[in-house]
């Protein structure tokens, strides 16, 4: 499984309505930061598969998640738990601590 695009339409039933735990990456092609950090997360997602769904929003695109969660920076990882927000992260980590605030928040 890898990570999965998410749309402002297809929000609720790929986060809001998984039975596994959600991990939420929130980018933008244009920043840096993000575009370090997202083979950080497409690698621990492989360690996950099947317990953990990870997802990428483009917040440019997805205006309205982006708003519906308050996010004024990015990269941001959130952590969805029976639909609602468990954790949330802003900035990019390495592996290792993305690992350990995954294991902390499932």
């Amino acid at each position: 499984m890898s990570v999965i695009d998410v749309t402002d339409a297809n929000f609720d039933s790929e986060v809001a309505a998984s039975k596994i735990p959600v991990l939420m990456d929130i980018w933008a092609e244009w920043c840096g930061p993000c575009r370090m950090y997202s083979p950080v997360v497409d690698d621990v997602s492989k360690e996950y598969e099947g317990k953990v769904k990870f997802v990428k929003v483009d917040a440019d695109a997805n205006e309205s998640i982006v708003q519906r969660y308050n996010v004024t920076s990015i990269p941001t990882t959130m952590l969805f738990v029976n639909g609602k927000v468990r954790a949330m992260n802003i900035g990019a980590v390495p592996k290792d601590v993305l690992r350990k605030w995954i294991a902390k928040n499932i």
